[in-house]
């Protein structure tokens, strides 16, 4: 899906150096990107009705997709 909105480029801009750098010494970190990804991917799918999912159910996923948005910020402040 290249036209996915909310992807990590998009969202932590000018951060692509120190993103690389904790993925690969961060194994905790990698799984958050990864998550991050499958989750961004679902929301996206659920907004373009790709995949029909009930109203609860999307805004579950853009709630986890925060979380995740704001523990990935933390691991970028704190390196």
């Amino acid at each position: 899906m290249a036209n996915t909105p909310h992807t990590l480029q998009d969202e932590f801009p000018g951060e692509a150096a120190k993103i690389s750098a904790l993925k690969t010494s961060d194994a905790h970190f990698a799984r958050l990107l990864e998550e991050y990804d499958s989750v961004n991917d679902k929301v996206h799918r659920a907004e373009a009705r790709i995949d029909a999912v009930s109203e609860e159910h999307e805004q579950g996923l853009r709630r986890q997709r925060s979380r995740l948005k704001d523990q990935i910020r933390s691991a970028l402040s704190a390196a």
